[in-house]
């Protein structure tokens, strides 16, 4: 979907695919017809905007094969259905059984991560509507924060210039520009926007910069005026910005004892914790470690990381962090100009919620999929933004 800023900036609203398990072509092209087509029709919309997932070995198909993006394009287009953003963060595999810390590899010190999103900045270029300003890219946050040495910031320095230089070469070559933003998460070399600014200074600023996710945020109990005001004093473009909700627990020391969070323990991807301490943050890399492995002390809120639907809470006592959403919707677009114009609905974790929360079939994802989309339409419209 399309809205326009009043400052007359085109702000795109997208779902993320990679709630959908597709690894190769096929299934890529058989998800838009059985969910993201539906969820525009459901939405009533002409066309709906889509954040696509393509893991490593699609997107090098595609770069590599001309008639197979032309392929893609066709079933886009008859889905109404435009592409300007892309989710290259899970490498492959983002639906196995398990993935927890495998979804961080290949990380940026490595050629396989600089080679998987140039194919995908290639695939993008060939997608964008012709009246698009630009495409986006959200990757890792560079890596999981152990092992990382001098060494493994240099390499991986490297590879973000490399970057630059091929995505600066694909506009010479196209005509299309397509940005990168890197994803500060909990557990990362860049887990806080004060980490970005830090381990970020210098990049070509042209192409690369950071993608705002808002649960990562409140997980990390960031303020949100003043992450951007930071990421802004430093000159680090937002490139894009993923609307989600984390999952907040006011008495975590009752929540565990009541068995409250058992629920949300699952075995695919990893749910980092953190609380907050009078000397900063504490965390633990997933539920189950603050929950006994290692607990954490419980004498203040906690935030999960655990993707929530927009739309609706988790049966109380525990919430959502869906305040923090508003505030960082009103920082990143509420302003005289917006930080960003591409923004993504990223909730791929509805295969893994609570039983009794958890859509039961096609059509239930579709319904939570287009409510959340709704959701966020309503939320930038108290903002004053208009559909375009």
């Amino acid at each position: 979907m399309r809205l326009r800023h009043r400052d007359g900036t085109v702000v795109h609203l997208a779902y993320c695919s990679n709630v959908h398990p597709a690894e190769d072509l096929a299934g890529i092209h058989e998800q838009l017809r059985s969910f993201a087509g539906p969820v525009r029709e459901r939405l009533g919309v002409d066309r709906l905007g889509l954040g696509l997932w393509l893991p490593a070995a699609a997107a090098g198909r595609l770069a590599a094969e001309p008639g197979e993006l032309d392929d893609l394009r066709r079933v886009l287009d008859e889905q109404g259905l435009e592409v300007v953003t892309l989710n290259a963060f899970p490498y492959g595999g983002f639906h196995d059984p398990v993935v927890k810390h495998r979804v961080y590899r290949p990380d940026w010190t490595e050629r396989a991560r600089l080679d998987y999103t140039l194919a995908a900045a290639r695939v993008l270029a060939g997608l964008l509507p012709a009246d698009a300003a630009r495409g986006s890219i959200s990757t890792l946050p560079l890596a999981w924060w152990t092992p990382w040495s001098d060494e493994a910031a240099q390499a991986a320095r490297a590879n973000l210039d490399a970057l630059a230089t091929g995505l600066a070469r694909l506009r010479e070559e196209t005509g299309r520009t397509v940005r990168v933003g890197f994803e500060p998460e909990p557990g990362c070399v860049v887990e806080t926007t004060t980490d970005a600014v830090r381990a970020l200074a210098g990049i070509d600023t042209e192409f690369l910069g950071v993608c705002v996710d808002t649960a990562h945020l409140a997980t990390a109990f960031e303020d949100v005026d003043e992450a951007m005001g930071r990421l802004t004093g430093a000159g680090l473009p937002v490139v894009k910005a993923q609307l989600s909700a984390a999952l907040h627990v006011a008495d975590p020391a009752a929540a565990v004892a009541e068995g409250l969070l058992d629920d949300f323990v699952e075995d695919r991807f990893l749910h980092q914790v953190r609380e907050p301490v009078a000397a900063g943050v504490l965390g633990r890399d997933d539920l189950p470690d603050a929950l006994g492995g290692s607990p954490l002390p419980a004498q203040a809120p906690w935030r999960v990381h655990f993707h929530l639907p927009l739309h609706s809470a988790p049966r109380s006592p525990l919430a959502a962090t869906t305040t923090e959403l508003s505030a960082s919707a009103r920082a990143l677009v509420g302003g005289e100009r917006p930080l960003t114009d591409h923004l993504e609905v990223e909730t791929y974790t509805w295969s893994v919620l609570p039983a009794d929360q958890r859509p039961t079939d096609d059509d239930g994802l579709v319904a939570g999929i287009a409510a959340e989309l709704d959701h966020a339409r309503a939320e930038l419209h108290a903002l004053g933004l208009e559909d375009a």
